[in-house]
């Protein structure tokens, strides 16, 4: 099916029992939360079962929890003789899931490195200095001049470029506040603060991304089976080493993400499987080109549908 793609979410919702209906149904998601128990040295299992949310929520233990949960559903879909994709991308965090996907990282690495990543990015930005604010129904060009305006010596661009209509900005609180004040002034239809723990994808970041470079050094990266399109520079990447470097430079790089989705269509994609928490990049994918087919695959009920329409529709 060469029309197929893989994509990985960076965000979902972190409540309490994530995971959990994948693990009671199928043996090979359970064992996947075992491993990565095994490799963090605490139960995250548990945490994603059970909670607290407040602990859950913490972006050292969000990070893993989804990259977990997502595997999880992965390793249960490949059980249930889902076709392999033609391309994998992930979202921010997603794109470690899809590393995994493609053979790159075991999921021992890739779960050990992303509770850095999550504490590397906590870190690098006093709590309540810095800021993220979702822009909708300007376009992207607007919105990266009103970034530039409002800087006046401090940061403010583009962080995640979802949709035609929807970008995110990150930055210091201010210069994002000032952003926001401008683009509602050039018509942005919205533009709405998030509830996030540091300004990710812009330059605040860039202790992050050094201190993370490090630590990928020290972790084996093989050639992919599935080519991934990564979040850097919207392009495939089969090298391993390629996709060390795409994930070092995507910390303080805004996510290409409607580019990614082009790019794809542009190859012939047109059924996407969201595999992780949540539904938010089929949203997206269908904002990009409704034409295009998505599917979203988190528990157990939504993995026997998917399996439903891939028989009855697809004839996989």
């Amino acid at each position: 099916m060469n029309g197929l793609a893989y994509i990985f979410p960076g965000q979902g919702s972190q409540t309490p029992g994530m995971g959990r209906e994948l693990a009671e149904r199928y043996g090979v998601a359970r064992e996947t939360f075992e491993e990565a128990d095994d490799a963090l040295g605490f139960p995250l299992s548990r945490l994603c079962f059970e909670g607290p949310v407040e602990e859950l929520q913490l972006t050292e233990n969000t990070q893993p929890a989804i990259l977990t949960t997502s595997v999880a559903a992965l390793r249960a879909m490949t059980e249930e003789g889902f076709p392999a994709p033609r391309y994998v991308a992930g979202h921010s965090l997603g794109e470690y899931s899809a590393l995994v996907a493609a053979g790159a990282l075991t999921l021992r690495a890739a779960v050990q490195t992303v509770r850095l990543r999550g504490r590397y990015m906590q870190e690098a930005v006093p709590v309540g200095t810095g800021a993220m604010a979702a822009i909708l129904g300007a376009p992207l060009e607007v919105v990266v001049v009103a970034c530039m305006e409002a800087t006046e010596g401090q940061v403010c661009s583009p962080a995640n470029i979802n949709s035609p209509n929807q970008t995110v900005i990150a930055g210091d609180a201010a210069a994002v506040d000032r952003a926001i004040e401008l683009l509602k002034e050039r018509g942005a239809k919205r533009a709405i603060k998030l509830n996030v723990s540091a300004p990710f994808h812009c330059a605040l970041m860039r202790p992050a991304q050094e201190r993370l470079e490090a630590h990928l050094e020290n972790i084996e990266f093989r050639d992919l089976a599935v080519p991934l399109v990564t979040n850097f520079d919207a392009s495939p990447v089969m090298n391993g080493q390629a996709a060390r470097d795409a994930l070092v430079r995507q910390v303080t790089a805004p996510v290409r993400w409607l580019e990614s989705i082009e790019f794809l269509a542009g190859e012939g994609v047109s059924i996407y499987i969201e595999i992780g928490p949540g539904k938010v990049l089929s949203d997206l994918v269908k904002r990009a080109n409704p034409a295009l087919r998505s599917i979203n695959i988190e528990d157990a009920a939504s993995l026997e549908a998917a399996r439903a329409i891939f028989n009855e529709t697809i004839n996989v």
